[in-house]
């Protein structure tokens, strides 16, 4: 791989998915697109670099092939400790029986899982109305996401009440299939955060965990603005362990862990009152 072969590759992936790629990246990039010049037969990244400008279905692979699906069950569990002992119990307080919430970087669907799991263990019945969106860059996992079929090894961190009524257990115990109330809850679209949303909302709860990471902060800033547009005034807008909004939207109050809400929502009266005064 040349220096030009990166910067291309480089430029390209910030153009469409707008994740940068520093320097320290370009042997990641060496490895992942190894795999699809092996697979098309090109001898070097400058044929690949031609290939994919010459052929715009690469780009779908193009893609895959960069983006990162580290992913579990109930992965940074403080966020769903908090979804039960917290934001439930507000939901049913209120006369409103309508629920959506969007996991936004769903990878091979763990996330949305976990959370339409807590929603079927607490909201299920014909009274309420819910729906789990769950969208990614890459259309490899949402495949498998939608299938929703799992080594057995991968639901450790599935607490047992979770695992014994919503993972049935298949091929001899080898694999675990999510059962059907939890799979009809979910939705599974690809979408690129860069791109058109289709949806309207709103949405009472945005996960967008270890995403922010990938973008610059004007990137970062776009998308957390929209994501605002979308979330309703009593929403809550999770983000992953090493990310954080400061600097870059002043439209949420920070109220736990990597929790955001957006201002004006009357849970925090005091971080209001103090804003109200420093701005006097």
């Amino acid at each position: 791989m040349t220096q030009a072969d990166f910067d291309f590759i480089q430029s390209l992936a910030y153009e469409k998915t707008g994740i940068v790629l520093p320097e320290r990246k370009k042997h990641m990039v060496y490895s992942r697109l190894s795999r699809r010049l092996r697979h098309l037969n090109l001898g070097n990244f400058s044929q690949y670099c031609s290939h994919i400008q010459r052929t715009p279905d690469e780009m779908i692979n193009f893609v895959n092939a960069l983006t990162t699906n580290l992913t579990a069950f109930f992965r940074e569990e403080h966020h769903f400790k908090y979804l039960e002992s917290k934001v439930i119990p507000k939901w049913k307080k209120n006369k409103n029986r309508r629920l959506r919430v969007w996991s936004s970087a769903c990878s091979t669907g763990e996330e949305p899982y976990s959370i339409a799991m807590i929603l079927e263990q607490h909201f299920s019945g014909v009274e309420w109305d819910l729906k789990v969106l769950a969208t990614d860059l890459d259309t490899d996992v949402l495949s498998k996401a939608s299938i929703g079929s799992y080594a057995s090894d991968s639901v450790t961190n599935l607490p047992r009440r979770y695992a014994d009524k919503y993972a049935r257990q298949t091929d001899n115990g080898q694999k675990v299939q999510m059962r059907s109330s939890v799979q009809k809850m979910i939705h599974f679209k690809q979408l690129n955060l860069l791109g058109e949303w289709p949806m309207k909302g709103p949405f009472d709860v945005i996960f967008c965990r270890n995403v922010l990471i990938y973008f610059d902060n004007e990137t970062k800033k776009k998308i957390i603005a929209r994501f605002r547009k979308l979330l309703s005034p009593q929403g809550y807008l999770f983000i992953g362990h090493s990310e954080t909004l400061t600097h870059i939207s002043e439209d949420f109050d920070l109220i736990g862990q990597t929790i955001y809400r957006p201002i004006g929502h009357g849970d925090n009266k005091l971080q209001q009152t103090k804003r109200s005064v420093a701005n006097l």
